[in-house]
């Protein structure tokens, strides 16, 4: 099968500088607790790795509730961002606190926080459910509102006065660009400020210019990760072609392949190389299936 490896893929910067920042952490407080306060990244397997080193995971609903579960040592705040009153609840409990949030999610939350004090209203286009809206959310509460879709345009009334828009960074012109012409039509006066990180945006342009010369894409990454998954639904959307998302090898279907001559491959931007290059290796070896040797794997 020939395989076309789709780049720019895998780890992006605030991914890297995350795991370099937890790695250093677990390094300088070997026999103390240290917790990773929800998952560092979105991918089971870099929690997997930090665990066998003696690292603890604590996910709750919110990383307030996470956070009242720590009681002593180290608390590494994930690529993701916290609120501010998780980081004041933090030292307030005596805690080793490691920021290891985005610097482009740093960036967001220091925008949010002129464009408050300027006395501006804020709208944010995000994921709910998202830990970086979370955080984000928490740096003006009130003052900041979270839509994700038209309707919830529609429904906006952010009353009078200068108003703001700026985005979740894991999301793509594609996901923006209706929901921004929606509130430009409705509130023209609407600053726009487009906060998507170059990674994102990049990795899913690639995959998307890539499958239109394929006959399918393979997206390696984790359930978890927003991004990861975005990449199948674009590369479907846009390139009309079919995507499919895999954790493992493990996971690849023969029935996939049927038809398939030339197949495209990218990662998540929290997905490790050595899953990418396995999968890889994988379908670089596969003969196209016939209709009746799919149907018998399965």
């Amino acid at each position: 099968m020939e395989v076309v490896k789709i780049r720019p893929r895998g780890y992006c910067h605030g991914v890297v500088e995350a795991i370099r920042a937890l790695r250093l952490a677990a390094a300088e407080h070997q026999g103390e607790p240290v917790t990773m306060l929800g998952y560092l990244v979105h991918n089971e397997h870099v929690t997997r790795e930090f665990a066998d080193v003696g690292v603890r995971l604590i996910d709750a609903p919110s990383r307030l509730e996470a956070l009242e579960e720590v009681t002593e040592g180290t608390v590494v705040l994930t690529a993701h961002g916290v609120s501010p009153e998780v980081k004041r609840r933090a030292i307030a409990k005596g805690l080793n606190v490691v920021d290891a949030t985005c610097s482009d999610v740093l960036r967001t939350h220091d925008l949010v926080q002129r464009l408050v004090a300027d006395d501006y209203t804020v709208v944010y286009i995000g994921r709910a459910g998202h830990p970086e809206p979370e955080g984000v959310l928490g740096e003006a509460p009130g003052r900041i509102h979270l839509v994700q879709s038209l309707e919830d345009v529609d429904a906006l009334e952010p009353g009078e006065g200068k108003l703001a828009v700026t985005t979740q960074t894991t999301l793509s012109i594609w996901d923006t660009k209706s929901i921004i012409d929606r509130l430009r039509a409705r509130f023209p006066h609407v600053e726009v400020h487009n906060e998507i990180c170059n990674a994102t945006q990049e990795r899913q342009q690639a995959a998307v210019e890539a499958a239109r010369d394929c006959d399918m894409v393979i997206v390696v990454g984790s359930s978890r990760s927003s991004n990861s998954q975005r990449m199948v639904e674009v590369v479907e959307q846009l390139a009309h072609r079919p995507a499919h998302l895999v954790d493992t090898v493990s996971d690849l279907r023969p029935e996939w392949f049927l038809g398939c001559k030339r197949v495209g491959v990218t990662s998540g931007a929290s997905t490790p190389t050595g899953l990418t290059r396995e999968v890889i290796a994988a379908v670089e070896q596969m003969e196209a299936p016939t209709a009746a040797r799919a149907g018998a794997s399965g």
